[in-house]
């Protein structure tokens, strides 16, 4: 990776097409400037061959290629100046805490952290002193080299200066792989990095510290716990202070702190990451598979009910074992090995191959609300979205492979559709390959790739190819959707698996009387129930629309004359089906209407000597808009209408 070049040319294929001759060994940098003083100068790395990998912009082209720049301001430029920016951070500690020991600094989606291990303690209010000498470091702006050295010297090096978490990880290196630095700033700092890193210190132009936490090295519970200092950055001040405004905003969002103040969810130690729903948020929850079943008889789904625990050969069968054992929870009992199922698809196979199946039944949708266990560690946990016990709007489809592209066009009609229900912005699409360690032969991913980029296609449906990231089972479609402010979710999925039903050895009768394997589509909308209330709660701010909401109305009479009027009206709601409170306290009206603005509910329905002499209610409406008075069956015929259109 010189950049010494010499006089042999490497042809360099650019995006539009253009062919630049360049000296071989060249870096990625000489090209970018070739093309531009201003390319060169906003130059921090670059794709070769189309691959997903951003190269240091010290990089040597030593053969022909096609080369697409990465400048600092795009999103995979943000990566690198948000690596950059963990270096300085990590220079700025060493500098105030020589003691520190580093461990690893990656960049990360919403900024960086850097793990050490130190025996002072981090405050809240120590990120400010960071934060200045990190201001000293950029205002430097000092160059990143990159440097190459043996293995060897690396390890005798980072012993002999008492790094041990360097020590671990360049032991963890094949031998065969170049050790790589990065150094930078007036008193040299060095740290072990594969890279890339921007040009110099002064390309970290915004910068903020967040928060410090404890993590465990590697994310082991059996290893020290570290430091970790979480900071973001941004190529300017002004992307800097919206993306805090943003963070202000998330703030007041959280799902976990919303759904204290609701009453929705709780959580206890003595079950970790396992969610209690109280009434009001099973109220949500219900109403959510409500709705999916709703979807499925639109669709033609039939619901199943499976077990939750089965003897390990079905997950020795399923792959399962072998790629998922990690995440399970599997107990013995009778001297028999049972595992707690993490997903339905094995057991949707048993249902299956419980009888003789023809072509003439296939599409088979079979949907299953059932409960899943997977062991999360307890550092990657949080509120609901993501937890060790959940539920899915799951179902498996069981297809010929003539029926795969109808059936995704199916499967996006309804997803389209429940995105919209919900005020999601349309989603970007992402095809999922073949991951490492997969299961399955060449031909099987290659032809299970295939069907799903030609259903994509076909449908008229752009999507960007994510290598690597698919199940170990199959490839899949990713759905990532923007919530109200802008924060990315990945939803729904549609998994493509040519390998279970051979491993479960699944077939069907065909036209001609022959047998063929079916196809099986796993697909999950909504996801996890759990996370998706999260979302839901974080997306509405608590503001769940009236056919959701827990409690969609509630009467407020102004004082005690007016209660037995008021204990009707709410009689008459109930039996219309609709969900309504009574405040009974003895509080003044306007106190009554700020409680209920609080708990977010969407109808205030007043009652005062003139309602009831009138035989109506005043109604509010959420916010604060008042409808004037309406009369019991102008609420009902309101209140109908929001339940049937599931207007937001």
């Amino acid at each position: 990776m010189s950049e010494t070049a010499s006089n042999d040319p490497v042809k360099v294929t650019l995006p539009d097409g253009r062919v630049l001759e360049m000296p071989k060994g060249c870096s990625i940098r000489d090209v970018a400037f070739r093309i531009g003083s201003g390319l060169g100068k906003a130059c921090v790395g670059g794709k070769i061959d189309g691959g997903a990998e951003i190269l240091d912009l010290r990089y040597a082209l030593v053969r022909d290629c096609s080369l697409s720049i990465v400048t600092a301001d795009s999103k995979d430029g943000l990566e690198v100046v948000r690596h950059s920016a963990s270096h300085i951070m990590a220079d700025a500690i060493c500098r105030l805490w020589p003691q520190a020991k580093l461990s690893i600094g990656p960049s990360t989606d919403d900024g960086f952290y850097y793990d050490i291990d130190l025996d002072a303690k981090v405050l809240p209010e120590d990120l400010e002193r960071i934060e200045k000498e990190m201001s000293k470091i950029v205002e430097a702006d000092t160059a990143f080299e990159r440097c190459e050295t043996g293995r060897d010297a690396a390890l005798a090096r980072y012993r002999s200066e008492g790094e041990i978490y360097k020590v671990e990880i360049i032991e963890g290196i094949s031998a065969a792989e170049s050790i790589t630095t990065y150094r930078h700033g007036s008193g040299a700092f060095e740290d072990l990095c594969r890279g890339p890193h921007v040009p110099s210190t002064g390309y970290v132009k915004a910068f903020k510290l967040l928060t410090v936490a404890g993590a465990y090295w590697r994310g082991d519970e059996k290893n020290k716990m570290l430091q970790r200092i979480y900071g973001t950055a941004f190529t300017s001040k002004k992307e800097l202070d919206a993306w805090v405004t943003r963070q202000e905003e998330a703030k007041a969002r959280d799902h976990r702190k919303i759904g204290k103040e609701l009453g929705l969810f709780m959580m206890h130690p003595i079950a970790p990451a396992s969610p209690f729903f109280l009434p009001r948020g099973t109220i949500i929850y219900n109403r959510l598979v409500q709705h999916m079943r709703e979807l499925y008889r639109t669709y033609d789904y039939k619901e199943v009910i499976t077990p939750q625990i089965f003897d390990t050969e079905m997950f020795k069968t399923s792959g399962h074992w072998a790629h998922y054992l990690e995440n399970m929870y599997v107990t013995e009992k009778d001297e028999r090995q049972f595992g707690v199922k993490p997903m339905n698809c094995p057991s949707h196979t048993y249902i299956f191959a419980n009888e003789k199946r023809s072509y003439r039944e296939l599409p088979l949708r079979i949907a299953d609300f059932g409960r899943l266990h997977r062991y999360e560690r307890s550092g990657v946990t949080g509120g609901l979205t993501r937890v060790r016990t959940f539920c899915q709007d799951d179902a498996h489809l069981f297809v010929a492979p003539d029926q795969i592209k109808d059936e995704i066009a199916s499967l996006l009609k309804m997803i389209m559709g429940v995105y919209d229900l919900f005020g999601f912005t349309r989603p970007k699409v992402f095809l999922s390959t073949r991951p490492a360690g997969s299961l399955g032969t060449d031909e099987i991913w290659n032809k299970a790739e295939s069907a799903l980029a030609a259903a994509l296609t076909e449908n008229g449906v752009a999507y960007t190819v994510n290598p690597g990231d698919g199940a170990f089972y199959g490839p899949k479609i990713d759905f990532i959707t923007e919530d109200a402010i802008g924060r990315e979710w990945q939803l729904s999925t549609i998994q493509l698996d040519f390998n279970l039903p051979e491993r479960f050895d699944l077939k069907y009768t065909t036209r001609d009387g022959g047998e063929e394997r079916p196809v099986m589509i796993h697909r999950a909308i909504l996801g996890s129930l759990e996370r998706f209330v999260g979302v839901l709660i974080e997306q509405t701010s608590g503001n769940f629309p009236f056919w959701l909401a827990p409690e969609q109305a509630r009467v407020l009479p102004i004082a005690e004359g007016h209660m037995a009027y008021a204990k009707e009206f709410v009689a008459a709601l109930e039996a219309a089906g609709h969900r309504v409170g009574l405040d009974v306290s003895n509080q003044k009206v306007g106190a009554k209407i700020r409680d209920a603005r609080l708990m977010r509910i969407p109808y205030v329905l007043v009652v005062g000597d003139r309602e009831v002499a009138e035989g109506t209610v005043a109604v509010r409406e959420r916010p604060d808009k008042d409808l004037g008075p309406m009369t019991r069956d102008g609420v009902l015929a309101l209140f109908a209408d929001l339940e049937r259109t599931k207007k937001r």
